[in-house]
């Protein structure tokens, strides 16, 4: 997420950033000031943009302590807010609250493994193995895919958000497969227009626990942080639209029932793929986070692979795609099961 500027010092990893409301900042009078709290965020986390300061508000990251005018020395108590459109006065507070994963040290080149699918001079395409963490965060300093792109590619450094150079998509640490970053500003201001719009194409495959009922399948439901357990997310009615598309390509019955299926994001929340299949009852194969662990199989992270991935170039403005086959250990599981 990167919730810091680039002269911030990223090594003392604060859990919260606190902002107060003064009218003063809008050069207004302090009974007149009122501002909406997405603006407000925009102002001091410039950086960000309008859809992702309000994806931090949606998200339940950010909390709003108002100032009574009634008890202007007895303030109501900091809470959760939702709401982009809630109005601020003067004297309020704004809380920021940063995830643990998302708590980064400074971010530093370091050589490594990098599977480069595809290079020019706007984005690096890789091919991400199962296992690696895509940017560090909290318990992952070292040995990041960030870190071996910026060994390769240097320039990276200033591109985008300063937490997570030249990213402008994430996969999941078990996921595998195709990933872009962007090694220009013009083409990380493009990649990330294109993910917001949905138009880029991302393909996945999925081995699932069960037979879904339907060959064809749209999962259409909320996606949010869970409250209990805040490093997973959950279906949730407060949550932000996500939608799936899925159809089974093989159903195995022999020596447990599973299925291969052929996934498509319509939208890009995080866990989306194995938040709703697991909410339709058939969690990835291996993902010990949404009940995909069952004992048997026993692939070591969740059997979810990013197949394809398609945009429009920044550079020459023609259609792309890229296509990566499946790992080593998803192919072995798929041959045991005949």
């Amino acid at each position: 997420m990167g919730l810091f500027p680039k002269d911030r010092n990223l090594a003392t990893a604060p859990d919260r950033v606190e902002l107060a409301v003064r009218a003063s900042d809008w050069q207004a009078r302090p009974e007149e000031l009122e501002v909406r709290l997405d603006a407000f965020l925009r102002r001091f986390l410039s950086w960000r943009s309008r859809n992702s300061i309000q994806a931090l508000i949606h998200e339940g990251l950010v909390s709003v302590r108002p100032v009574a005018p009634e008890r202007p020395d007895d303030p109501p108590a900091l809470a959760v807010e939702l709401r982009p459109s809630r109005r601020l006065h003067h004297g309020a507070l704004v809380v920021v609250r940063i995830p643990e994963e998302h708590r980064l040290p400074e971010v530093l080149a370091e050589p490594g493994e990098l599977r480069v699918l595809h290079e020019d001079e706007d984005v690096l395409v890789v091919d991400k193995p199962a296992g690696l963490v895509v940017h560090p965060g909290a318990g992952h300093d070292r040995g990041t895919l960030v870190q071996g792109a910026l060994a390769h590619a240097p320039g990276l450094a200033g591109v985008g958000d300063p937490a997570r150079p030249g990213v402008v998509h994430r996969l999941d640490h078990g996921t595998s497969g195709l990933l872009v970053l962007a090694k220009r500003d013009d083409a990380y201001d493009s990649l990330v227009a294109q993910f917001g719009a949905r138009t880029v194409e991302r393909r996945y495959r999925a081995l699932v626990w069960g037979h879904p009922d339907d060959d064809v399948g749209l999962v259409d439901a909320p996606i949010g942080r869970s409250i209990r357990r805040p490093t997973r997310m959950t279906v949730s009615a407060s949550g932000r639209e996500a939608r799936t598309r899925y159809e089974v390509q093989q159903r195995f019955t022999a020596p447990v029932e599973v299925a291969l299926l052929a996934c498509r994001l319509e939208t890009g929340r995080t866990h989306q793929i194995r938040v709703h299949l697991s909410a339709i009852g058939h969690p990835v194969v291996g993902d010990d986070q949404y009940g995909g662990e069952r004992g048997v199989l026993s692939p070591g992270r969740p059997l979810l692979h990013a197949e394809t991935l398609g945009f429009v170039h920044p550079g020459t403005g023609r259609p792309v795609s890229f296509r990566s086959a499946l790992p080593a250990d998803f192919r072995d599981v798929l041959e045991r099961l005949g």
